[in-house]
């Protein structure tokens, strides 16, 4: 009973822990936020942070594979629902859209970028993780559709990467920029997508509503 509550206790600890991590680097920023800002934020003490994360580095891994995941299983999901090919891509990208450019996942983004730079093993796992994963659940979306008799132009690769591409370059744009550039509208996103659409040849008019 006591190594449970042990146990329990040490996880609401650690939660905290990522709790406080998280809101203190988006707010004032990854190199400027020391462990014992954490500590001060979450409770608890530096050596039970040192057990939990092992570093500063430990924590910030932490704090971004917790937050900043795939959208894999929305893809799925959604191509389980949707039989049709671009109203299934429509709802993909307004739900890929909404989970990755929110002003927190920038914010992790911008971080991520910049430790990349001098951590190669971090960087790779980030993509392997996330934009790799939900490109290769487009492209396992379209071989799907290809299968059943869908007649689209191009090769499933190549459209999954061209398809991510539209996410991934706003979402790099908006971490780099720091919101300079300007959020993309639902005008913006439904004019990619169209765009997208046409030239794949899955083009399908919407009804009027």
């Amino acid at each position: 009973m006591n190594e449970f509550s042990d146990c329990h206790r040490l996880d609401r600890r650690r939660q905290a822990i990522l709790d406080a991590a998280r809101e203190l680097f988006i707010s004032k920023g990854y190199e400027q936020t020391t462990l014992g800002d954490v500590v001060d934020a979450a409770g608890g003490s530096l050596s039970t942070l040192y057990k939990l994360f092992g570093n500063k580095d430990g924590l910030l891994d932490a704090v971004v594979f917790a937050t900043v995941t795939s959208g894999a299983e929305l893809i799925r999901q959604i191509v389980e629902e949707e039989p049709d090919p671009a109203k299934a891509l429509r709802r993909i990208a307004y739900g890929l859209y909404d989970k990755h450019l929110g002003a927190e996942a920038i914010a992790l983004v911008r971080i991520v970028i910049a430790h990349s730079i001098r951590d190669k093993v971090f960087a790779e796992r980030f993509f392997t993780t996330t934009a790799l994963r939900s490109r290769d659940a487009v492209e396992s979306a379209l071989r799907k559709w290809q299968a059943d008799g869908v007649k689209f132009v191009g090769h499933p690769s190549d459209l999954a990467d061209m398809f991510m591409g539209l996410m991934v370059a706003d979402m790099q744009n908006q971490a780099i920029s720091h919101g300079m550039k300007g959020i993309v509208d639902d005008a913006g996103i439904a004019f990619r997508v169209e765009f997208f659409l046409r030239g794949a040849g899955l083009w399908r008019a919407e009804p009027a509503s």
